[in-house]
């Protein structure tokens, strides 16, 4: 009898260090990993709309914890997912062909970039203060202009428009600014113009217009046709009257694709499974902010200028 109550109690302690061993195995299995979504500035539309995306992927994607990262936008968020410093990056889509190809501002090719989706236009804003004597691109010559960040999306598009117009960073004072930098020197009267890229309405451009008269300035048909041959990118867009206080009139200008990425080597299951919170969701991206009326199924894969990642490919084929 003392043997068998031996025994029993044998057994029961071998199961009850069998569940531990399952158990701790099964936290293994289950560990959360941590991603960063590489943004912009904090006055942009990269940063309030990749804050709601890692909320929302972070709420939808189990064992994964996602958090925003605000940079210098597009060219450094190239440079944080070639270096792995993070998972998920919003850039423009002209950058992100420039990366791959390993043009521009990029010696060699960044090969581990992959799509996920194209999300909304970027428009190029070319803000002016109203009393500036700015109405066309050539009466920025002479003026004290921002140009964006040193090596940023914003001051690529700049050098290229001017330079297809004949002006040259010799011919005006530049300032190197981000958004929030370029939005207070235009409200001190300290430029005079500023180049932006970014989605309508741009909260920096909103600031401005709080306490000065400005205008976004115009392209004819003619300087949108000489922009777009040059740089397919570059397509004509026409943003609203009254976007911004002051703006009575539509303005003609041309915009990029805001584009999502990722790094290559994420496995195919989790990004299907960030493609799905992001479109099956879009009504909680809608919520916190207005650009994300733009991210749709239907759009999502016109402007992609890199290949799009096995697990988003996935993703659009079963709901095509």
């Amino acid at each position: 009898m003392f043997k068998s109550k031996k025994a029993i109690l044998c057994v029961v302690t071998l199961l009850v260090l069998t569940i531990g061993l399952v158990g701790c195995g099964s936290e293994e299995a289950v560990q959360t990993e941590y991603f960063s979504i590489g943004t912009g500035g904090t006055a942009g539309v990269y940063y309030p709309l990749g804050g709601a995306m890692a909320n929302l992927i972070d709420e939808e994607v189990a064992n994964l914890s996602v958090s925003a990262q605000s940079t210098g936008a597009s060219v450094e968020n190239v440079r944080l997912i070639s270096n792995q410093e993070v998972e998920i990056a919003i850039i423009q889509n002209d950058i992100a062909s420039y990366a791959y190809d390993g043009v521009q501002q990029f010696d060699e090719p960044v090969e581990n970039l992959r799509g996920v989706a194209t999300l909304y236009p970027e428009v190029i804003q070319i803000v002016v203060r109203e009393d500036a004597g700015i109405e066309e691109i050539s009466d920025l010559k002479g003026k004290r202009v921002a140009v964006g960040s040193p090596g940023s999306g914003v001051e690529a598009n700049a050098s290229q428009i001017l330079n297809t117009f004949g002006i040259t960073y010799d011919d005006l004072d530049e300032d190197y600014l981000s958004f929030a930098e370029a939005a207070g020197r235009l409200s001190d009267r300290q430029i005079d113009a500023a180049f932006l890229t970014a989605g309508l309405p741009t909260a920096a451009v909103m600031d401005v217009a709080a306490t000065q008269d400005i205008d976004l300035l115009n392209f004819s048909q003619e300087q949108i046709d000489e922009l777009n041959s040059k740089y397919p990118y570059l397509t004509g867009v026409e943003a609203p009257a009254n976007v911004y206080r002051g703006q009575d009139s539509k303005v003609s200008t041309v915009a990029l694709q805001a584009t999502l990425i990722v790094q290559e080597d994420l496995p195919e299951d989790l990004v299907y499974e960030i493609t799905e919170a992001i479109f099956e969701n879009r009504d909680r991206l809608i919520s916190a902010h207005d650009r994300a009326e733009e991210i749709t199924v239907d759009t999502a894969q016109a402007g992609m200028t890199i290949p799009l990642h096995p697990g988003a490919e996935r993703y659009f084929n079963e709901v095509e």
